[in-house]
C-alpha cells in the first residue's frame, strides 16, 4: 500500500497520534532494532495517550473551573487553617465522589473554599470523572429560566450526568420559599446518585435559618447533612495573605518607621 494512502485512511480514522508515531519512528534511529510487535504497541500507546488527553481536556472545560490554576498541588496546606495535608489527600482520591458522598466546605470570607472546591472538581476530572462548577445564585436563575423556555428537562437530565456539581456561595443571600424548591428538586434528584460540594461562608448549624420555608429547610438538610463530609476552615483571608498591595504597604510602613526613628535618633544627638 502507497504510505501516502495508509496515512489519509489514519488520518480518515482520527488516528493522528497513531500518524504522529510513525513519524517519530520514521525520523529517530532508536527504533530501527525493536521487533514489529513493540513498534506496534508504542503507536497503540501513543493513541490511547492522545485520546486520553483530549478527554481530559474536555473534561476540564465542560468543569467551568472558577480558579484556572486551582490543583490539589497548588493548595497550601502548611497553613493552620482547619485543613492538614492528609485530609487533603484523602479527599484528593474522590472515592467519596464513587461513593456518591457530598462535601459541605464553610469558612470565612477569603479562606480559600473556592480554590480547594476547584481543586478538587480539576483532581476528579483527571481521575475520569465529570465535574462542573457553579454559583447557588446562577444555578437557581438558570433552573427557573429552563422552566420558562422548555429546556428544564434537558438541564435536568445534562446535570444528572455530572459526576461532582460543585454549587459555590451556598445560602450566601437568604433561600427564598419559590428558590428553595428549586433547589430541593435539585438535590433531591442527586441524593446518593451523584456527589455534591455546598461551598458557604456559613456554619452548616446557621443554615436552616437563612431558608425561608422552614419544610424545604429541613428536607434539604435532611439530605445534606447526614451524608456530606465536612471541611470547616478558619483563619484569616488568603487574599490578604497573597496581596501585593499589602506586602508593599508593610515594606512603606517599615520604611517610614525606619525613617522617622533615624531621624529621632539625630536630633537627639546634635
Amino acid at each position: 500500500m502507497n504510505e501516502n494512502v495508509m496515512i489519509d485512511q489514519l488520518r480518515g480514522l482520527r488516528l493522528s497520534g497513531f500518524i504522529e508515531g510513525i513519524h517519530e519512528q520514521r525520523t529517530s534511529s532508536r527504533y530501527a532494532e525493536l521487533p514489529f510487535e513493540e513498534r506496534l504497541a508504542l503507536l497503540v500507546d501513543k493513541e490511547c495517550l492522545r485520546r486520553d488527553n483530549q478527554r481530559l481536556a474536555r473534561r476540564l472545560k465542560n468543569a467551568c473551573i472558577r480558579q484556572g490554576t486551582a490543583s490539589l498541588d497548588a493548595v497550601d496546606v502548611r497553613l493552620e487553617r482547619g485543613l492538614s495535608k492528609q485530609r487533603l489527600l484523602e479527599l484528593g482520591t474522590c472515592q467519596w465522589v464513587r461513593e456518591r458522598l457530598s462535601l459541605t466546605i464553610t469558612g470565612p470570607t477569603g479562606a480559600g473554599k473556592s480554590f480547594i472546591a476547584s481543586a478538587l472538581a480539576d483532581q476528579a476530572c483527571r481521575l475520569s470523572l465529570t465535574a462542573l462548577y457553579t454559583r447557588a445564585p446562577d444555578l437557581i436563575a438558570e433552573l427557573l429560566l429552563s422552566k420558562s423556555d422548555g429546556s428544564f428537562r434537558a438541564m435536568r437530565k445534562r446535570l444528572s450526568k455530572v459526576d461532582l456539581l460543585i454549587i459555590d456561595d451556598f445560602l450566601r443571600d437568604p433561600l427564598e420559599a419559590a428558590h428553595g424548591r428549586e433547589l430541593l428538586d435539585l438535590i433531591d434528584d442527586r441524593f446518593r446518585t451523584t456527589s455534591c460540594i455546598f461551598v458557604s461562608q456559613l456554619p452548616v448549624p446557621d443554615w436552616h435559618s437563612h431558608i425561608a420555608d422552614p419544610t424545604i429547610a429541613d428536607a434539604i438538610l435532611d439530605r445534606i447533612v447526614h451524608d456530606a463530609l465536612r471541611v470547616e476552615l478558619t483563619g484569616e483571608s488568603m487574599r490578604k495573605r497573597t496581596s501585593p498591595v499589602g506586602s508593599s504597604r508593610k515594606g512603606h510602613v517599615a520604611s517610614l518607621r525606619g525613617a522617622t526613628r533615624n531621624s529621632l535618633n539625630e536630633n537627639a544627638n546634635p
